[in-house]
């Protein structure tokens, strides 16, 4: 466990209260909001806090368009970024607001406490003034040509593409983005920062700084080492924000008072308790971590440390920098219709999922992030569903039927030992920042736990030796419990339904070294299922009706059927019909029901625990009153009937017919299957003359029946 000082506080980057929460906001969110998560949970005090960044002229400006205050303005964007962090999972500690009585304290005594050691100066400029609008033009205002590369269409004060940090009269090409006139040049008096005056003090400080990424380090070093230019800390009425004292006309700039937010936003998370806000800021009992996005680095490594170094406050222990998020190898765009908000991207998918995405994806680095829909839903099925849900329902689904949802006595020390000590390592990732790698180990442990499960065979154990089989399923239930707290950082909504089902609340990362026995079990259920193609629209592209719509033509053959081997959990008999038994059957990432006319020719006990094809995308159909979802194939010499059984194949691997899959075939009908040539030779089976077979090698067919398949 890595050791913190007393206390951790770990912010994100305020959004500003003008716009709608988007996808690439929510990227660093949930970054921060799964390490603050996984620091809880273990046993760290840690506490995540954050705030609307309210102050500035487009929020003055965009409220007088809309005809409203601007204080009215900023709590309706207030309140719809709280819900959309919600809805995302976002779990902060507190979220305040740069527009607080707080936050107004903590600017006016940085400041005074800066112009007391001589770090404030005046000096008339010359700014940006657009005369059709009559006002000076803050930097979010005027946009032209970057100074630095040449970019078009950049803001006032840092290129978007080149990281650049300058002026609005540096802008070549410069026009009001107000009314796209042309601004003239006008002298005005303001407050200037020397943040010249620190370069040692900061290059010391980043050199000395273990933590910060490397790539970051040297990127700011150099701007050190090329001159920082002292930085302009007010800005000229009208102006949504705190005046300087003493001024009638001048307030501070926004950059000077919104990571002051930070501040403001700890005395409101302090109210109340032992501790406050100066306990963090003033103190060194404390670790200080900013999470932020690679366009804002020069505001939080050299701006803002220098700030706190001059008025002696805390300066962050880390600052973790991210990429950007791109969408389907793009970047963001609204007329390609990948621009979306984060409650836009909740009407195609379950929030959770896409922390899940998010952090399978997340490294400690600037790297940027693809937001790829076939990717993601790929790692969702394959690791999600298949890997991780699948050892929940398989597990707790068979002790469920077998054993009275009890659990006995483990039988694996060894291999649960083995899962503690990976558990360890997942754990060092999540401290590194590097999510992608705790997804992977954690991964690791989930398929040995179905690797484990699938050796065991504890549906053919439990026939000879029912003690053993309870104590693999014990040893499994073990490993659910472990990769459910693992997991309770990334997904905490699914964790806390495993916990439920388990029986076991509040779980702690303490708890993956002790042992389950003797317990019992709330109850299995299905979690999650596969997800479906997420389909974009591009900008103002219409819905076409459904008959309008290109129908896609059927495959023919063997590619029409989407075969796959499944598992028999369940036997029973038909209420109303002697020849049937309804089946439960374990598909890997999906439980079914089934309808088999094969009473007559097994017994219950044979059936149990068979490796059975199946037809998955047969129509589900009532047969007597009882659903079928899908076609289990037998072959059928007349007189005796054999299931087709792929003993080797674990559940939900895919039957292909000598390479031809149906994986991802449209539903079809009984007529369609019936229009195919299916038989049994010699203990195999052939559609359309082409041999069944798994990786494993080919589908047996029970009992050496020859003859049709059905």
């Amino acid at each position: 466990m890595k050791e913190f000082k007393k206390k951790v506080l770990v912010t994100s980057a305020l959004i500003y209260a003008n716009n709608s929460v988007h996808i690439g906001h929510l990227l660093e969110n949930t970054q921060t909001d799964i390490y603050v998560r996984f620091l809880k949970l273990r046993g760290h005090d840690a506490f995540y806090c954050g705030a609307e960044d309210t102050h500035g002229a487009p929020i003055e400006i965009s409220a007088a368009k809309q005809g409203v205050t601007p204080e009215q303005f900023i709590a309706k964007w207030a309140k719809e970024h709280e819900e959309d962090y919600k809805r995302y999972l976002i779990d902060y500690d507190s979220y305040y607001t740069t527009h607080s009585p707080e936050n107004r304290h903590y600017t006016e005594f940085i400041f005074k406490r800066l112009q007391d050691a001589g770090h404030i100066y005046t000096k008339d400029i010359e700014l940006t003034y657009c005369e059709n609008c009559k006002r000076y033009l803050p930097d979010r205002y005027v946009k032209g040509t970057c100074p630095k590369c040449g970019a078009k269409d950049q803001y006032g004060d840092v290129c978007e593409k080149c990281g650049a940090a300058y002026s609005t009269i540096d802008l070549v090409e410069p026009y009001c983005s107000i009314c796209g006139s042309k601004p003239i040049r006008r002298p005005s008096r303001h407050y200037f920062f020397r943040l010249n005056d620190f370069s040692d003090k900061l290059r010391a400080w980043l050199n000395s700084n273990k933590n910060l990424q490397p790539e970051i380090r040297n990127q700011i070093l150099s701007w050190v080492d090329q001159g920082l230019q002292d930085w302009c800390i007010s800005r000229d009425g009208p102006y949504f924000g705190f005046k300087i004292p003493g001024e009638e006309n001048k307030y501070f700039y926004v950059w000077l008072d919104a990571p002051i937010g930070y501040m403001a936003s700890t005395a409101h998370y302090c109210k109340g308790k032992n501790f406050t806000a100066e306990d963090i800021w003033l103190g060194e009992d404390s670790t200080i971590v900013h999470v932020i996005g690679k366009d804002i680095i020069y505001f939080h490594l050299l701006f803002w440390p220098a700030v706190l170094m001059g008025s002696g406050f805390h300066v962050p222990d880390n600052i973790v920098v991210h990429g950007f998020l791109n969408v389907n190898g793009e970047k963001m765009s609204k007329s390609r219709g990948t621009f979306l908000t984060g409650r836009e991207f909740a009407d195609l998918l379950d929030p959770e999922l896409l922390r899940y995405f998010y952090a399978a994806n997340l490294g400690h680095s600037m790297t940027d992030i693809d937001l790829d829909l076939k990717t993601l839903q790929d790692k969702v099925n394959n690791e999600l569903v298949s890997n991780i849900a699948n050892l929940v329902y398989r597990t707790l689904s068979f002790l469920d039927k077998n054993f009275d949802s009890t659990v006995s006595t483990t039988l694996n020390k060894e291999l649960l030992a083995d899962v503690a000590k990976k558990a360890e390592g997942v754990s060092d990732s999540y401290y590194d920042y590097n999510f992608r790698e705790a997804v992977a180990k954690t991964l690791e442990i989930s398929t040995l736990g179905n690797r484990y499960f699938q050796d065991n065979q504890p549906w053919e154990l439990v026939k000879t030796d029912k003690e053993k089989a309870q104590r693999v399923l014990t040893d499994c239930v073990n490993i659910v419990k472990t990769v459910a707290i693992l997991m309770k950082p990334i997904t905490p909504v699914f964790a806390a339904k495993v916990e439920e089902q388990l029986g076991l609340t509040a779980l702690k990362w303490a708890d993956v070294d002790s042992v389950v026995e003797n317990h019992k079990i709330a109850g299995a259920k299905i979690i999650l299922r596969k997800i479906d193609p997420i389909v974009l629209k591009k900008h103002g592209e219409a819905k076409q009706e459904e008959k309008n719509e290109e129908k896609p033509t059927k495959p023919t053959g063997a590619a029409a059927l989407d075969l796959h081997v499944a598992v028999v959990t369940e036997v029973n008999d038909h209420p109303q019909a002697d020849k049937l038994y309804v089946l439960k059957i374990d598909l890997g990432s999906e439980q079914r029901q089934l309808c088999a006319g094969l009473k007559p020719y097994y017994p219950k006990e044979e059936l149990l625990g068979k490796h059975l094809v199946v037809v998955t995308n047969l129509k589900s159909a009532k047969l007597r009153g009882e659903l079928s979802q899908g076609m289990l194939l037998a072959a059928d010499s007349g007189s005796v009937v054999g299931v087709l059984n792929a003993s080797d194949s674990p559940a939900g691997t895919q039957v292909t017919a000598e390479g031809i899959s149906g994986k991802g075939a449209p539903q079809i009908e009984i007529g369609d299957i019936a229009a195919l040539t299916l038989e049994a030779k010699a203990g195999k089976a052939y559609v359309n003359g082409k041999l069944l077979g798994t990786e494993k090698g080919p589908v047996k067919v029970d009992k050496g029946i020859e003859g049709k398949i059905r």
